[in-house]
């Protein structure tokens, strides 16, 4: 199947990744739906971002505002019930005895793929795009590759339709993240990543910081601020 004519869903939480991704599956795919989930994260103001996000990106060609379809947020408080996290609860960022930072929401990836996966059935789509890199990451197991692999097996079967999982950032540290965004649509989609998406897990957004908003503190700061300024370096000596 020619890739113009798929339909895909972007799991878009309104982070930096999530944004890049949706660009690049409007660069892609002839049809593209956007799904968000609410699970009482510490930094909701992503949530904030996404509506605005996606009205501008669709403002930025003239080719990606007919290929955006709906956007679809869903309540999954559940997964706050199942235990504490420095992502849901307020508690400092720290590393787990097993190595994990406890910012580790476990289930939360495999638990956002299988529900966009039956959205996607009710909806007739047959591609499911989300963020995950394993190159610049947390060691979060639900991001690994080979989980995802495994996963798009399994959601197949499930619903039985084929099903794609496509992870465009999988390989990408964080420097090549800022360079798809340009190479997808050049400076203004790399400021609207800046300036429009949030990523900082303490939800500050009163500093605009060379890389974007956030703390400058907490691990998701420190890799997206770490791999603009790589990025930045790469450009000025290219």
């Amino acid at each position: 199947m020619n890739s113009s004519s798929r339909r895909a869903l972007v799991l878009f939480s309104g982070g930096q990744d999530s944004t890049t991704c949706l660009a690049w599956a409007l660069a892609c795919h002839g049809h593209v739906e956007t799904i968000g989930f609410d699970y009482g994260q510490r930094h909701r103001a992503e949530l904030d971002c996404r509506v605005a996000l996606r009205r501008r990106l669709a403002e930025l060609r003239p080719d990606w505002a007919p290929r955006l379809g709906e956007d679809h947020l869903l309540d999954v408080d559940v997964l706050g019930q199942l235990g504490a996290t420095a992502m849901t609860d307020d508690i400092a960022i720290a590393t787990q005895a097993d190595g994990l930072p406890n910012t580790f929401v476990p289930g939360r990836n495999l638990l956002f793929f299988t529900l966009a996966a039956a959205l996607a059935y009710r909806r007739g789509l047959d591609v499911l795009v989300g963020g995950m890199s394993q190159t610049d990451y947390s060691g979060y197991p639900d991001c690994r590759d080979n989980t995802l692999k495994a996963l798009q097996v399994a959601l197949s079967l499930g619903i039985d339709r084929p099903l794609t999982l496509e992870t465009p950032l999988m390989w990408l540290d964080k420097a090549d993240t800022w360079e798809l965004a340009r190479e997808l649509g050049g400076d203004p989609l790399v400021e609207l990543v800046r300036t429009d998406t949030h990523t900082c897990y303490l939800n500050r957004r009163d500093t605009l910081h060379a890389w974007g908003y956030g703390c400058g503190e907490c691990p998701a700061c420190l890799l997206r601020a770490q791999g603009h300024r790589k990025w930045a370096a790469r450009r000025r000596a290219g």
